[in-house]
């Protein structure tokens, strides 16, 4: 009687199992009963009547993800591929429109975003296009809510995250940049250039300029040594002429001693003479004279004919 009976036990375990089934979590699962639209079940384990009640199908209620690549010409016709990323969810009391109003939701999804992106982009140039991307995001995000609310799709957000050009507009782009980067380098090492020069300039004229004060300060320190010279000579019953030559005896000496102490030097004084100073000396003395003679020769010559 046992094994009479075990076939109507193994059935009704089938049954009972088959009564019960589990929803996970951010799942929505839709019930027919007899073809037709019964219920909507959440997350958890529910219950339906076997061979009268199916699940006819599962809606994730998690935020997706559709990648859309959509090719077009902008306003100065240059060809370029947008990649479009829509992120998506079906709305929890909305259901039962997302599976039985829309088949297909990824290709409606797919044509609107085809319908926004070419009637945006061609309205701009290729710059603009990268300048103006997030109104492009935009434009599809608010179409797509309009559109894809009745069918139980709520459009969290849209982004363009990628702009390609055609490859040679790419290239010739990268050419101006780098155009654009060798000018201003130019520019700068030209910039540069000149600051040297006119800084070389400036220490060179401030060179010269102390170059030209210390041989100034030299020589007025010189005639000061020699005016304190001539002074103490004439203190001893020297006169000027006599202690001129002796100074220039003296310094014609020390010339020598000087030379003497470079032994890699080839420079030859002449006249190297002891009598040499003394001549120099009173050459330079006659000079002076026959060009004072002169000068008042010719002042003369001057208020004479002024006078007449």
């Amino acid at each position: 009687m046992s094994f009479f009976y075990l076939p109507f036990i193994i059935l009704g375990l089938v049954i009972l199992f088959a009564s019960f089934f589990i929803v996970k979590q951010q799942t929505a699962a839709v019930i027919e009963r007899f073809g037709k639209f019964h219920s909507i079940r959440q997350s958890g384990l529910q219950l339906k009547i076997p061979l009268i009640d199916k699940v006819a199908g599962r809606l994730s209620l998690k935020i997706q993800q559709l990648d859309v690549i959509v090719e077009t010409k902008t306003l100065d016709d240059v060809f370029v591929r947008l990649k479009v990323s829509v992120q998506y969810r079906v709305l929890s009391q909305k259901v039962y429109d997302a599976f039985y109003k829309l088949d297909y939701p990824h290709e409606q999804i797919t044509s609107y975003v085809f319908d926004v992106v070419r009637a945006e982009v061609p309205k701009m140039k290729l710059d603009d296009v990268f300048v103006k991307k997030d109104d492009i995001a935009l434009a599809v995000k608010a179409e797509l809510n309009d559109a894809m609310l009745d069918y139980g799709f709520d459009i969290i957000k849209t982004l363009v995250t990628d702009i390609d050009p055609d490859p040679q507009v790419k290239a010739a782009m990268n050419r101006i940049n780098a155009s654009e980067r060798e000018k201003i380098a130019a520019q700068y090492e030209g910039d540069a250039a000149r600051i040297v020069i006119v800084e070389k300039a400036k220490a060179e004229a401030e060179s010269k300029r102390l170059q030209g004060q210390g041989i100034a300060d030299q020589r007025r320190e010189i005639a000061r040594g020699l005016e304190e010279s001539v002074e103490v000579l004439n203190r001893v019953g020297i006169n000027s002429q006599e202690a001129s030559a002796l100074i220039v005896v003296t310094q014609h000496y020390d010339t020598l001693q000087s030379l003497g102490e470079e032994t890699n030097s080839n420079l030859i004084l002449l006249p190297n003479a002891p009598q040499a100073g003394s001549n120099m000396l009173n050459d330079m003395v006659a000079s002076f004279t026959a060009s004072n003679q002169i000068g008042e020769a010719m002042k003369n010559a001057q208020k004479k004919k002024e006078d007449e």
